[in-house]
């Protein structure tokens, strides 16, 4: 089977072939869970994504026609948009991003779905230092990928003030650290 070509293993997985389909996922399940993981940022959502993005390869596969592009770009693209549509119900919503951080404490927390905070001691010293209203959008914004237009919201807050926080506590943050901005 692994030496088929990608539209040998769709048309097998199209007929219900179950040897072809376990290829099938086999070869492209990195890239696919990949693409979702990108879009959902969150482990758990990535891997329904992926689930159901094979069920729609499975479904569709014969509309599928490579004059328009190859199979890993068409099998990428419904990833893609399977995730995207899945965006607004798998976002998380922290009640209080300094706990999620671990900023409160000494060691870091926890998130919901058990994976670290990505923040480093000196790090999260540094953000610990930042005016409350600055830490609290910057950490939403640059660890949680909300919007400055979702922080807003959040927060009742107009956009550009949340914008301007984001930019000053970025800002100290590179000088506390000594990141310099040349590349």
């Amino acid at each position: 089977m692994w030496t088929l070509s990608d539209e040998a293993l769709l048309a097998g997985l199209g007929s219900g072939d179950p040897d072809a389909a376990a290829a099938f996922v086999d070869r492209f399940q990195g890239r696919v869970f990949g693409m979702a993981l990108s879009v959902l940022r969150d482990r758990q959502a990535a891997e329904e994504a992926a689930q159901e993005a094979f069920v729609r390869a499975w479904r569709h596969a014969s509309t599928y026609d490579p004059r328009r592009g190859s199979m890993a770009a068409w099998l990428l693209m419904i990833a893609r948009n399977v995730a995207i549509n899945m965006l607004p119900s798998h976002r998380p919503y922290p009640v209080d991003p300094e706990d999620l951080l671990g900023l409160a404490g000494t060691a870091p927390a926890r998130e919901r779905d058990g994976q670290l905070a990505p923040v480093s001691g000196p790090m999260r010293e540094a953000v610990l230092r930042l005016p409350a209203e600055q830490r609290r959008a910057l950490v939403l914004t640059v660890f949680y990928g909300y919007t400055a237009r979702e922080v807003s919201e959040q927060d009742g807050t107009p956009v550009g003030t949340v914008k301007t926080r984001i930019r000053t506590a970025l800002m100290r943050l590179r000088s506390e650290l000594g990141v310099s901005d040349e590349r």
